[in-house]
Parts: structure tokens; C-alpha cells; sequence
């Protein structure tokens, strides 16, 4: 499987961003995961607009939650997403405005669909992230909340309740682990990014519940 692959670093994975004090996590992962692909699909790497999911996606709940298949199916039966510049994130506040439709929707933006990763599997989502970001959800516990930097590798729990963007590993004699995107700001954790060890003990829910859209 090979030892070890980093989005960040190729170019596939736009700016660490802020939700600020709404639970809209799963559009910042979905937005992630969309990111990636279309990068990964010949273009250029484009911020896509989390406000246009927590709006218009009454498939979800806004900043009381929701979850990333949902969204992906939202933004392939809407025909693609907005960018970010075209429709900005003002609801770190808390407040949802109406959905805006005057924003102009990205050719190329839209899934055809997408793919749920075998869950509980090291080998299968090991899989699934040499191909691309791919969205995850996590158990945010103190140890998450409070984590300043290194691997997370013992008492994190496994109770899904934050959607974040998987966005590479390491594994070799030194270190193995999951490279994860959150979406805090560029302040938490180790420049917003948090290192989870990877294993099959599932720290932190990890193997749980991935998935990522198809182009």
C-alpha cells in the first residue's frame, strides 16, 4: 500500500478554513472532499462555498449538523457548488441566512455520485486516500479539542460527531498515522491539522464512516 501519501502537499487541499460557532463541520468536510476532486480531475485547486451547503441543503441541518453523503447528493442532484469567493461563509455566528440561487455553480463541481469505504478496514481507507482527500467523521472528545500537535494514539473515543477531511498518512519506523484536516482555523492543532494514529485499534472513530465523491 505503499508508505504514505500527503494532499497538502500535492497541491489537492485549499487553505485550512473556520466554522466558527456553528456545527456546520460536514460541509467544511464535504467541500474538502469535493475540493479534491475536482483538483484531481485536471483543474485548478478551487475554494468551494460551505455557506451554499449550510443554506441550500435541507438534507441537512445547517449549523445543528448533517453528514457528507447527504451533502454529496445535494451538490450532484443541484448540478455543482458554488465557490467560495462567489458565496462567502458568514454563518461562524450561528446564524443561517436564507439560500442565495444567484451564485454560479462550478461546471465540473457536481459527483456523479459517491463511494462509502469499507468501514473498520486500516487496508481499505489506506486505499481510498492514495486516491484522494476523503471525508471522514471523528469523535471529538477533549483529547481532539485540546490537541496542540504529535499523534493522538490512546483514549481518544469513537463516538462520530464531527466531519473532517482526511487528507494523507505516514508509515514508516518512526511514525504511522492518518494526516486529517479539521476546520478550526489555522491556530488549532498543529496549523489546523491534527495527526491520528493509524491503526485498527480506530482511534477516534477514523475507520468509521469514510467516504468521498466520484467524479
Amino acid at each position: 500500500l505503499g508508505d504514505g501519501v500527503n494532499w497538502v502537499n500535492s497541491g489537492a487541499v485549499t487553505a485550512v478554513k473556520n466554522q466558527g460557532q456553528c456545527g456546520s463541520c460536514w460541509s467544511f468536510s464535504t467541500t474538502g472532499a469535493l475540493e479534491g476532486m475536482f483538483k484531481l480531475s485536471g483543474n485548478s485547486l478551487t475554494s468551494f462555498s460551505e455557506q451554499n451547503l449550510v443554506s441550500c441543503d435541507n438534507s441537512d441541518q445547517a449549523c445543528n449538523g448533517g453528514w457528507m453523503d447527504n451533502a454529496f447528493q445535494y451538490v450532484q442532484k443541484n448540478g455543482g457548488i458554488c465557490t467560495e469567493q462567489d458565496y462567502p461563509y458568514v454563518s461562524g455566528n450561528g446564524r443561517v441566512p436564507s439560500c442565495d440561487s444567484s451564485c454560479t455553480k462550478v461546471a465540473g463541481s457536481a459527483p456523479t455520485g459517491f463511494k462509502d469505504v469499507q468501514t473498520n478496514s486500516v487496508d481499505s481507507l489506506t486505499s481510498a486516500v492514495q486516491g484522494r482527500p476523503v471525508s471522514i467523521a471523528v469523535d471529538a472528545d477533549s483529547q481532539w479539542q485540546l490537541y496542540t500537535g504529535g499523534v493522538i494514539s490512546s483514549r481518544c473515543g469513537q463516538q462520530l460527531d464531527h466531519g473532517v477531511l482526511l487528507v494523507g498518512y505516514e508509515q514508516n519506523d518512526s511514525d504511522n498515522y492518518w494526516l486529517i484536516k479539521n476546520s478550526w482555523g489555522p491556530s488549532w492543532g498543529e496549523s489546523g491539522y491534527i495527526r491520528v494514529a493509524r491503526g485498527s485499534d480506530n482511534q477516534c472513530g477514523v475507520l468509521s464512516a469514510p467516504s468521498y465523491p466520484i467524479q
